[in-house]
């Protein structure tokens, strides 16, 4: 079974998001509720994908994956942003940090799902 680490600190879109993917049957779920903690997650479990809100405390979205791509341990594992700013120059900003794919939110179930598919099957 796949891992996946959520990293949001909106503790409704954590929820949503974790009942997509553990109804799927095909991933574990491990939660981290600030960039921080969604970080020494990141190193700690070495998670096959992140799911990772953009606008949180301590660290943004963005930081964080920019932190991950300077790590040569965590620079391999796949990001998906998702986040409320869907404008052209944060979706830009986005891929410039790193991330592999974005969506907006509320979150699409089945949308989020063929993101992680495409990504790590």
């Amino acid at each position: 079974m796949k891992k996946i680490l959520l990293v949001d600190d909106s503790k409704v879109a954590l929820l949503s998001e974790r009942l997509v993917l553990e109804r799927s049957g095909l991933y574990k779920v491990v939660v981290a509720a600030d960039g921080d903690e969604g970080l020494e997650l990141a190193s700690a479990e070495m998670p096959d994908l992140i799911v990772m809100d953009v606008i949180m405390p301590t660290m943004t979205g963005f930081e964080v994956c920019r932190a991950l791509r300077a790590n040569p341990q965590t620079r391999h594992i796949p990001v998906v942003l998702v986040t409320t700013r869907g404008e052209p120059c944060n979706v830009e900003e986005g891929y410039e940090s790193g991330c592999n794919d974005y969506a907006t939110k509320p979150v699409d179930g089945p949308e989020l799902l063929r993101k992680i598919e495409n990504l790590i099957g």
